[in-house]
């Protein structure tokens, strides 16, 4: 376990790379030393493949849990009375959620983490907030799906809240135009996740023949980007239509998932997901997980000093990406930077779980 949360007041965009990793890999070691004691699957996952984890090890020689395992195994590194609020993920067809669970911690980690990385492009004032989505969505604060978690997360940040939606999903019209007109000329912040945003919202704003005037509105969205590319829309897509219809509007997209909440990777003006100072991706090859030099895709992995009370600071994700480069963005941020291609289709998921026999078996 980390003796301590400094990671929390590190600079979140500041360390320049030989910083970063003399930071970075001693956190996530002694992350490793903890759930290997205390959650007895991911000790046995570890002596199975031959890991001893008091080796000293570079962020590369860290060993990861498929985020597929989730799925499988509730995988806890703390006892049930520790447990705060469990999280589960949407889930795919035909497939279990993933299962979270969180102790006090591990939550009030997340919160600080998520405030730190979204003041970089906020600011430090807490915005009035639209949240592209119904109120029932939060009902139950013991057992959130990974949408009730986010918007929760979100919402912290922002004053006011006012719902874009209704019960039944339908645009709340006379919501959104009050909002406009009581902070016409201010900051705003939104939130939603990108399809509720492009289906529910801005589609729906389309069909009605009408624009709200957003100007100075700060929109972050994440998630729920295959429904889109299904319907042959893009990132450029889903900026230009926003703008055409909120006007003068910023938008930042982010990379994040139920199993690593906290550790979000924000897009940058230039387009680019960035890496917080608590946290870093690696790129992998699907055949061999060799890590990969920048310029060429892979599957992404993804490193978080957050979780401490499940096994999730190890990440090997299901979706491709590619790494982009580290610390000379032009947006000015220091870190890793990359981007996101997708998920690997499912007859692909089979075969990449195929060259890691027994692996979920053994846990």
């Amino acid at each position: 376990m980390l003796e301590s949360d400094e990671f929390l007041s590190w600079p979140v965009y500041d360390a320049e790379r030989a910083l970063k990793r003399s930071r970075l890999e001693p956190a996530l070691q002694a992350l490793t030393r903890h759930h290997a004691a205390a959650c007895a699957d991911y000790g046995r996952l570890l002596a199975a493949y031959g890991i001893a984890p008091d080796a000293p090890m570079t962020l590369e020689q860290l060993p990861f849990v498929p985020v597929r395992l989730f799925k499988h195994r509730l995988l806890s590194s703390v006892s049930p009375e520790q447990v705060f609020k469990t999280l589960t993920s949407s889930g795919t067809t035909g497939q279990a959620p993933s299962r979270i669970v969180l102790d006090k911690l591990t939550a009030q980690r997340q919160t600080t983490a998520l405030a730190r990385i979204m003041q970089n492009f906020l600011g430090p004032a807490r915005l009035p907030m639209l949240i592209v989505d119904h109120p029932g969505v939060i009902k139950d604060r013991h057992s959130f799906s990974a949408r009730g978690a986010g918007i929760l997360g979100l919402s912290n940040l922002g004053r006011q809240h006012v719902y874009a939606l209704r019960d039944d999903m339908s645009l709340d019209l006379e919501a959104l135009r009050a909002f406009a007109e009581r902070h016409r000329g201010q900051p705003k912040l939104a939130f939603g996740f990108t399809f509720m945003v492009w289906q529910h919202f801005a589609q729906a704003l389309r069909a009605a023949g009408e624009r709200v005037d957003l100007s100075g509105l700060v929109l972050i969205h994440s998630g729920g980007w295959k429904k889109l590319v299904d319907q042959a829309v893009d990132n450029a897509t889903f900026k230009a239509r926003l703008r055409d219809l909120l006007g003068d509007v910023r938008i930042h997209n982010f990379y994040g998932m139920v199993e690593q909440v906290g550790s979000v990777f924000v897009e940058c003006e230039q387009g680019y997901l960035h890496a917080p100072a608590f946290a870093d991706v690696l790129v992998r090859d699907a055949t061999d997980w060799s890590v990969l030099p920048p310029g060429r895709e892979g599957l992404l992995q993804v490193l978080s000093c957050l979780p401490h009370s499940y096994p999730g600071h190890s990440l090997l994700t299901e979706d491709r990406g590619v790494l982009l480069g580290e610390d000379d963005c032009p947006c000015g941020r220091r870190g890793r930077y990359f981007h996101v291609h997708g998920r690997l289709p499912r007859a692909e998921l089979r075969g990449c779980s195929d060259t890691q026999p027994g692996l979920a078996a053994q846990a």
